[in-house]
C-alpha cells in the first residue's frame, strides 16, 4: 500500500440520491448545517457493515507508515507513566498499542465487534499486557466519571451523528485536568460540501467531517479549553484507498468520475489537492489534531 504522511501548515446531496434532510447541528456555528439523512439505528447498521468488512483494511491503510502522525498525538496528549488511558472507537487497536507502551493502563472502546477481535490480536501480536478492550458506544461511555486520565480518538467524529454529546462524553470520562485529544479530517470550508459528498460515496458511514472552526466551537461548547493545535497532512494513493473501502454499487464510477473532473479543473474543489502522479491518482487529506484541558 502507498501512503504518505507530512505536516502541513497552519454535501449537501449525492448525485443519483435522494436530497438529504440537512439542518442546523446543536453546539456548532450558526449556519453549520448536518447531514440527517440516516436516523440512529439506519446509522449504527451502516457502521457495524462497513467497519466488520474495514477491519483489516483500514489497519493496512492506518497502520502502515502512520508513526509521525500517532507520534504527534502523543505529543499533544502529553501521557504519563502512570496514567490510564481511554482510545475512542479504537477501531482495530493502531493508537491504542501505540499508547500503551508509555502509560499505565489503556481500554480500548470500539462498537464493531470485528474490530474489537482485531485489536486483540494486533495486541497479541505486539506482546502488550495492558490493554483491555470494551464493545460501547461513543455517545453514553460505559465508564463512570473521572475515570481515565487521558482520553484520545482518531479518525472518528466524521462518523458521529451526535459530535457535541460524544465529546462531552469524553469530557466527563476525563479527570478534571486531564487532557481529551481528537484528531480527524478537517476539509477548508470552501470545499467542505464537496468533501463531504464524495467521502459519503466512499464510505455511507460517513456523516459530516467538521472544518478546525467547527472543532473548536464543539471543545467550548463541551466545557473544554484548547490547549494545543496541530496540521498534519496525510497523502493516500486513491485506488489504495478504494481498494480497502465498501461503496454501494455504481458509487465508485461516481467517485473516479468527481476525482476525474476535479483534476482536469485544476481547481482543489473536493478538498483533497487531488492530482495524478505517475499514472496514479493521489489525494492529501487535510488532519488536525485538537488537545484540550478537561
Amino acid at each position: 500500500m502507498s501512503i504518505r504522511l507530512s505536516l502541513r501548515q497552519p454535501a449537501d446531496t449525492v448525485p443519483g440520491r435522494a436530497k438529504s434532510r440537512i439542518g442546523a447541528w446543536p453546539g456548532l456555528p450558526c449556519g453549520c448545517l448536518y447531514n440527517f439523512s440516516m436516523d440512529s439505528a439506519q446509522h449504527q447498521a451502516e457502521i457495524l457493515d462497513q467497519f466488520t468488512k474495514q477491519a483489516e483494511p483500514f489497519l493496512k491503510r492506518h497502520g502502515e507508515g502512520s508513526d509521525r502522525l500517532l507520534s504527534l498525538m502523543a505529543d499533544c496528549a502529553s501521557p504519563r507513566a502512570d496514567d490510564k488511558l481511554l482510545d475512542v472507537a479504537c477501531g482495530p487497536g493502531i493508537v491504542s498499542c501505540f499508547f500503551a507502551p508509555n502509560v499505565n493502563q489503556v481500554t480500548g472502546l470500539d462498537m464493531v465487534p470485528a474490530m474489537i477481535e482485531r485489536a486483540r490480536r494486533l495486541q497479541s501480536e505486539r506482546g502488550l499486557q495492558n490493554i483491555d478492550w470494551k464493545l460501547g458506544e461513543c455517545t453514553s461511555l460505559p465508564f463512570p466519571d473521572a475515570a481515565f486520565d487521558c482520553v484520545v480518538t482518531r479518525f472518528s467524529f466524521h462518523h458521529f451523528l451526535e459530535p457535541l454529546i460524544a465529546l462531552r462524553e469524553m469530557k466527563r470520562v476525563c479527570k478534571p485536568g486531564g487532557r481529551v485529544v481528537a484528531a480527524d479530517v478537517t476539509p477548508g470550508e470552501e470545499a467542505q460540501a464537496r468533501f463531504n459528498q464524495w467521502e459519503i460515496l466512499r464510505d455511507p458511514s460517513h456523516t459530516r467531517a467538521l472544518a478546525a472552526v467547527e472543532f473548536r466551537s464543539l471543545g467550548e461548547n463541551a466545557g473544554l479549553k484548547l490547549c494545543r493545535e496541530e496540521n498534519f497532512a496525510l497523502a493516500m494513493n486513491f485506488d489504495d484507498l478504494l481498494k480497502g473501502s465498501f461503496p454501494r454499487a455504481g458509487d465508485e464510477n461516481r467517485l473516479r468520475s468527481l476525482f476525474d473532473e476535479s483534476i482536469r479543473s485544476g481547481r482543489d474543489d473536493l478538498g483533497v489537492a487531488a492530482r495524478r502522479e505517475d499514472g496514479n491518482i493521489w489525494i492529501t487529506y487535510p488532519v488536525t489534531i485538537f488537545a484540550w484541558e478537561s
